[in-house]
């Protein structure tokens, strides 16, 4: 299949409807007043979320061209997703105004070069703006308002959040297991590495009582081949 290039007005047609679903679709849920969204399945029932990562990759425009706009704000998102885990609205939002900003300076005759490096130079005097800005979170009541925030609202999570960050501290690893039934959130603290692997015999249990393998200062093996045992 022969390459399609498109330019002009149906360019900047397609660019204005993908801008115009985002701010619809994705704005809304922009911030800790955002609203919630319902998602619609080719089966089941809709899901309901505030989450913008979610709601941007279920944004399926039916003009290709509007598509391959959308794929592009997509990927920008989840790249922002993989990087810091959390923005991806702002990300969003942010990557489509700038597209749309471009078109508009390009139809009014603008050099792409020049617009270019001018938005290239904006990106370092926002960034520098920002870092002039920062202030590192220290506190485990700020770590739960920033928290909350990311849970929509839910102070419950925000707070058991913090609680986890405070006890493993900023280099600690997290790990979220969804519960069993109706149960509350709790926190368990593993000192070490834990992995959730029993002994292959029982001929290797050292307390019989407990049915535990229990050894000192044991010799560790670390490979990324396969075993076989």
């Amino acid at each position: 299949m022969a390459n399609v290039v498109v330019t002009g007005e149906q360019l900047d047609k397609s660019i204005r409807e993908v801008v115009r679903i985002l701010e619809d679709a994705v704005g809304c849920t922009a911030g800790p007043k955002g609203l919630t969204v319902a998602i619609g399945k080719s089966y089941g029932a809709p899901e309901v979320t505030k989450d913008g990562y979610k709601v941007i990759k279920s944004i399926k425009p039916e003009d290709p061209l509007a598509l391959a706009i959308a794929n592009i704000i997509t990927q920008s998102a989840s790249q922002c997703n993989d990087k810091v885990g959390d923005g991806t609205t702002t990300c969003s939002i942010l990557t489509a105004k700038v597209i749309e900003e471009v078109s508009k300076a390009k139809a009014a005759g603008a050099d792409i070069v020049c617009i270019k490096e001018g938005v290239l130079k904006a990106k370092e005097a926002v960034l520098e703006a920002l870092m002039s800005m920062k202030r590192e979170v220290l506190s485990e009541e700020e770590i739960a308002q920033v928290a909350t925030i990311s849970a929509n609202g839910d102070k419950n999570i925000g707070s058991k959040i913090a609680q986890c960050v405070q006890e493993v501290g900023k280099d600690g690893v997290i790990t979220v297991e969804e519960s069993k039934g109706f149960k509350e959130l709790d926190v368990e603290k593993t000192d070490g590495m834990q992995f959730d692997r029993g002994y292959l015999s029982p001929y290797f249990v050292t307390n019989s009582e407990k049915m535990l393998v229990e050894f000192e200062n044991p010799y560790i093996l670390l490979t990324e081949k396969k075993l076989n045992i």
